[in-house]
């Protein structure tokens, strides 16, 4: 018998909801796609499109159909072989005898029906609730992958309709604020959130110091700035790892920007197509290494993920000099995101200057801690003390000891159900394919 995580009751209606609305979202980011280019170039940084979709059905089939129910066998044959990610190379997804598009789509709807009739009426059960969260969220994360997918490979943006509201351009947002020092529970706690990735747990006792962290993540014109002063061609700005990536890379400025027109500023490539470069937009397709090297240009740093916890959920006390206690799920406090306070789900399908969202602030003042642009932080992915990898074995243990930073706060892909100030999202120093900026701290 699996042992699935005590995870709080969820309404069956919602758990149905969360999985159809995550299938559609898939389909409508890369059905087009799908219909005139199945496999695409081998890439380290992207799966082929057909065998990605396959992946999301057979998680769903392995872990609820196979897992939570105990059917004795995949709804369509042989699906381990073709489509678990923890046993297929990357490498060797363009090779595989995959069904065709008809045929995965099939498998999907039919894994899909199989769990939705599974569901009971009212409340579902904990391990339900458990195990269509975690295979609902899955597929949301490769939902924003597939949005990364068209904007390496130079598709056109994905068809998710008009936007919600026009991002009206609002500026800039200068300044720091101060956050008193003190102890804070890094991580999620039982009950805290609908569902906790392992890696949030169990929750961690840290003190950390006053700090002065960015009311906003570095702009787009901040960035140029550096790129101007030579940023790229000076090594004493950058780390030994990063000084060998940029020469290994040849890098001159953010791997999707050139020089405009008149040779004087700057553009940059959005899916397919150029633009200029909207000076207020948080800079975005930036890597640990660049972000690391402006803040050494700008004599800044990066927060701990401590410290940038602490900034999105954290309150002050009444006079200000101390923490007060607990904290908020959302910077905001308690209530889930919508479109007037975070740039999430793909509603704009795009970035926003750093000044748009103010409700959306923390209770420090922090603007846009979720949504936009995910943001690096200067600590490596790690255990907290305690940690056991969950029923998704290879979600956070395999990826401890590879050299990777910890991001948070989400993009304008990402599921707003799937993120919270809590959330720890990881990748390797040198990504610049992922929607990543950054803010800084005072030194």
């Amino acid at each position: 018998m699996i042992e699935i995580p005590a995870t709080p009751l969820q309404s069956a209606d919602d758990l149905a909801a969360m999985l159809v609305d995550a299938r559609a979202r898939s389909l409508a980011l890369m059905q087009d796609i799908l219909e005139s280019r199945q496999l695409g170039p081998r890439l380290a940084i992207v799966n082929p499109p057909l065998w990605e979709l396959g992946h999301v059905g057979f998680f769903h089939d392995h872990f609820a159909l196979r897992g939570l129910y105990g059917l004795p066998d995949y709804q369509l044959d042989g699906a381990e072989r073709l489509y678990d990610s923890s046993s297929i190379a990357h490498d060797a997804r363009w090779t595989l005898p995959l069904p065709s598009l008809d045929e995965t789509l099939d498998y999907l709807a039919r894994v899909q029906q199989a769990m939705l009739e599974r569901l009971p009426n009212g409340k579902a059960s904990s391990a339900q609730s458990y195990v269509y969260q975690l295979t609902s969220l899955h597929e949301d994360m490769h939902g924003e992958a597939f949005v990364y997918t068209r904007q390496t490979l130079g598709d056109p943006p994905p068809a998710l309709g008009p936007p919600s509201s026009p991002a009206e351009p609002t500026g800039p947002l200068p300044g720091d604020v101060a956050v008193p020092g003190g102890w804070h529970r890094l991580g999620s706690g039982e009950n805290e959130v609908a569902f906790r990735f392992d890696n949030e747990k169990p929750p961690m006792e840290v003190e950390v110091p006053p700090f002065s962290i960015a009311r906003a993540p570095v702009t787009n014109a901040e960035f140029a700035a550096f790129v101007d002063d030579r940023g790229y061609e000076r090594r004493e700005l950058w780390s030994d790892a990063g000084w060998r990536w940029r020469e290994e890379q040849d890098r001159q400025a953010p791997v999707y920007w050139r020089r405009g027109a008149d040779g004087q500023g700057w553009e940059e490539r959005y899916f397919d197509c150029w633009r200029a470069l909207s000076p207020h937009q948080p800079v975005a397709h930036v890597n640990w290494y660049e972000a690391d090297a402006w803040c050494r240009w700008a004599g800044r740093r990066l927060p701990s993920e401590a410290e940038w916890e602490v900034a999105a959920s954290r309150t002050p006390s009444p006079d200000g000099r101390s923490l007060a206690p607990g904290k908020r799920r959302f910077p905001w406090g308690v209530t889930p995101p919508d479109t007037r306070q975070a740039n999430l789900d793909g509603s704009r399908l795009d970035r926003v200057d750093v000044a748009a969202f103010p409700i959306g602030d923390s209770a420090f003042g922090c603007r846009q801690m979720l949504g936009n642009v995910w943001e690096w932080t200067a600590s490596t992915f790690a255990p907290f003390p305690g940690f056991k990898p969950d029923l998704y074995r290879d979600y956070s243990a395999p990826w401890f000891k590879e050299g990777r930073y910890v991001l948070r706060g989400g993009a304008w892909a990402t599921r707003g159900r799937l993120i919270h100030n809590a959330y720890r999202n990881f990748f390797t120093p040198e990504r610049q394919d992922i929607l990543a900026g950054f803010r800084t701290c005072a030194p």
